[in-house]
């Protein structure tokens, strides 16, 4: 199993809480961790791309590094860790895309791959005058595969002159082309970004669920699975999982019942209203899932609270579901928690042990 960090391009990482660790995102910040991740084995990173924040009395997410040219920085002082932007595909041209992408791949020697969003939050665009109105949100797929294939035109042949309803290229022309493979993901938890997953995506990102249920996610991996099977591609899913470890199970749970209890309402309440702003797609959306009040103050995203033996118990679980490739983790205090795992956790789990510690 693969071990990924989402690492905090935001300020103060996925919890909306005012007891949470406050900080603000920056290069030096995102290059601890990242360097740590690699000494210790780890086997990618991946940046998020978000224009708006939602605001409350933590500003949270109002405070964002860009994801290209954070990871463009990223992969000139690491060597081995793979590397993953994050395209805003309504702001940023598919050729242009393909040749940053192609750029990153002759900085990291290989090593970069690109995540496709399709937007969800309308300010963000609207604040620029780009968003494409209401519509976006029934059609955003069909957009994004033209997207795609432009990307993959460009990285195999160097050319694309693809005639579509929302892209028309005219004898577009991209060199030098990637050394590499460049891997396209997509967080699509939808039917419908599901199906674009199938047919154009390397992975699939998904959420976990729940608190301590490791493989609470595997109806999920299983409709990805069936809409791979419909076209005949391979197609691994990753789990998103929040770590929230201390020397003790007790420890643990107190800080998670802290952060909960210094929830950021005013931010929720932005993050509920946005998502329901959509009412074009069904009720399978992870930004449904992102929304749901049940547990907002940390995104809904499923979160294994405990001692470090425990953590890593349930981490080996995660593989145990099939068409599962990895997770992405992230942490309530990145810094510490990406060298805990590394030191604490990792040699813990099963499914490392073929992981060698830091030389």
């Amino acid at each position: 199993m693969e071990i990924g960090i989402f690492i905090p391009i935001g300020n103060n990482g996925w919890l909306l809480s005012e007891n949470a660790p406050q900080y603000k995102p920056s290069f030096d910040l995102n290059k601890q961790i990242t360097l740590s991740a690699e000494k210790h084995g780890l086997d990618f990173v991946l940046s998020m791309i978000k224009l708006r924040g939602f605001g409350g009395k933590t500003e949270f997410w109002d405070h964002n590094l860009e994801s290209f040219t954070l990871m463009s920085g990223l992969a000139a002082v690491t060597s081995r860790i793979k590397i993953y932007a994050t395209a805003a595909t309504l702001v940023m041209p598919p050729a242009i895309v393909a040749r940053m992408a192609s750029t990153i791949d002759s900085i990291s020697g290989g090593r970069f791959g690109v995540n496709l969003v399709t937007g969800w939050q309308r300010p963000e665009y609207s604040q620029m005058g780009l968003w494409p109105g209401d519509e976006h949100f029934a059609n955003r797929y069909d957009y994004l595969a033209e997207y795609a294939t432009i990307l993959r035109e460009l990285w195999a042949t160097g050319r694309s002159d693809l005639k579509g309803k929302y892209f028309q290229m005219d004898d577009c022309r991209l060199s030098p082309r990637p050394q590499a493979d460049v891997k396209l993901i997509c967080a699509g938890s939808s039917n419908a970004g599901m199906a674009f997953s199938a047919q154009y995506a390397d992975y699939n990102f998904c959420f976990g669920m729940g608190v301590n249920t490791p493989t609470a996610f595997a109806p999920t991996v299983d409709r990805m699975r069936a809409a791979a099977e419909k076209t005949g591609r391979d197609v691994s899913s990753y789990v998103l999982f929040m770590i929230i470890a201390d020397e003790t199970d007790e420890a643990a749970r107190a800080k998670w019942e802290h952060y909960k209890a210094g929830a950021d309402q005013e931010a929720i309440s932005w993050l509920g209203v946005q998502g329901a702003a959509d009412t074009k797609s069904g009720s399978d959306t992870n930004v449904r899932q992102m929304a749901d009040p049940v547990s907002a103050v940390n995104i809904n995203m499923g979160t294994l609270v405990g001692s470090y033996e425990t953590v890593a118990r349930m981490l080996d679980e995660v593989p145990t579901v099939p068409g599962t490739g990895g997770v992405l983790l992230t942490f309530d205090d990145f810094v510490k928690g990406v060298e805990d795992f590394g030191t604490r956790i990792q040699p813990l789990m099963k499914c490392r042990q073929h992981i060698k510690g830091p030389a």
